[in-house]
């Protein structure tokens, strides 16, 4: 059918365009600096599973986004921008991806809606209108869309954290002026699925069948009240049957910026064919 045609090639925008980058050509920085020791707020493994809950405590707030992959070593990197509102599950991004090998084209910025199972991508190049929207059902991707719109869902992020089994606290670190308290750990997306609430089940279900390792490393960063500031996750995704290593960065700041996000109307979606 197009339609399943759509959903499934249509989301792959962002990594497909990445891994053509790295076929055709030859950062995030680490934390740094020593962090101050000081008293753990509460068990590891207990601070980072109730991430998720303390966001939608917090409301909304800004964010910004990184996505850098790598294969035979190149590295590029995919960079975006916008707000998420953690009570509504709902978001809106503008991610910006590479220039061209050959420096001549840049490519306009992607907008991105996310929504409870959904993600909404204008911008979306080859064949679709510039006046149309592409909607992906998240459930129907290989990665529960952790990497294919070039950008992890901020809520999902928290959410792969309720997989952590085991966590170790790293001590205080700054971080964007302030002081955090980091926490390292590995995450299971199966273990995640199970415990996420039923907006994201369903995606976090779909990569736990897509990826090809479930364990996820992570290292995360929360301020004192328990908000998620900062997190970085690394995966390994198979694109078209080679290895793309993933590392993933959520940062979110300005807690309870009002945010209204309107998801497109039925008529303003493309329903055709895309081009790959």
């Amino acid at each position: 059918m197009v339609v399943q045609q759509h959903r499934l090639r249509g989301g792959a925008v962002a990594v497909t365009a990445v891994v053509g980058l790295l076929a055709s050509t030859a950062g995030c920085s680490g934390d740094g600096g020593a962090v101050a020791e000081d008293r753990q707020s509460g068990d590891p493994v207990d601070v980072v599973h109730r991430a998720a809950e303390v966001l939608a405590g917090a409301g909304s707030s800004r964010t910004r986004t990184s996505m850098e992959m790598a294969a035979g070593g190149t590295r590029v990197t995919i960079r975006g921008e916008g707000t998420y509102n953690f009570r509504e599950r709902m978001g809106q991004l503008k991610v910006q991806l590479p220039q061209d090998p050959a420096g001549v084209d840049e490519h306009r910025p992607i907008t991105e809606l996310l929504s409870p199972g959904a993600l909404y991508m204008k911008n979306r190049g080859a064949g679709v209108p510039v006046d149309k929207w592409v909607r992906i059902d998240a459930a129907t991707l290989d990665d529960g869309n952790l990497v294919t719109g070039g950008a992890t869902d901020p809520l999902v992020a928290a959410e792969l954290l309720r997989g952590a089994s085991t966590v170790t606290y790293e001590g205080r670190t700054e971080l964007a002026g302030g002081s955090a308290r980091h926490y390292r750990g590995v995450a299971d997306i199966g273990r995640a699925a199970r415990a996420a609430s039923p907006q994201v089940r369903g995606a976090l279900a779909a990569a736990a069948k897509g990826f090809a390792r479930d364990a996820v490393p992570f290292d995360a960063y929360l301020d004192d009240q328990g908000r998620l500031l900062k997190v970085r996750h690394r995966f390994s995704y198979i694109n078209s049957g080679r290895a793309v290593a993933v590392a993933s960065t959520t940062v979110l700041y300005a807690f309870g910026t009002p945010i209204l996000v309107r998801l497109p109307a039925e008529r303003d979606i493309f329903a055709g064919k895309i081009e790959s």
